[in-house]
């Protein structure tokens, strides 16, 4: 049973954490190099923010949107 916690101590330490350590070894000579895929994320969550904002604006100015409290059934 300890070679069954041991082995997965090695898939984990050993292969999954190459990327963080990777990562953390870059901190110390570029901080904005190790965050680049924070803000990589930050820009695709943010035009997708515009994205779905806009949208929400065609449905308004249409007036297709129901905006009815009792839309559906169980808020009756």
């Amino acid at each position: 049973m300890k070679a069954f916690f041991e082995g997965i101590q090695t898939l984990f330490v050993d292969f999954l954490f190459v990327p963080q350590d990777f990562l953390r070894e870059l901190e110390l000579t570029s901080w904005f190099g190790a965050n680049a895929i924070n803000w990589i994320f930050m820009g695709i969550c943010g035009y997708f923010m515009i994205y779905w904002i806009k949208q929400l604006r065609i449905f308004d100015e249409a007036g297709t949107e129901n905006q009815d409290t009792t839309a559906h059934s169980f808020l009756k």
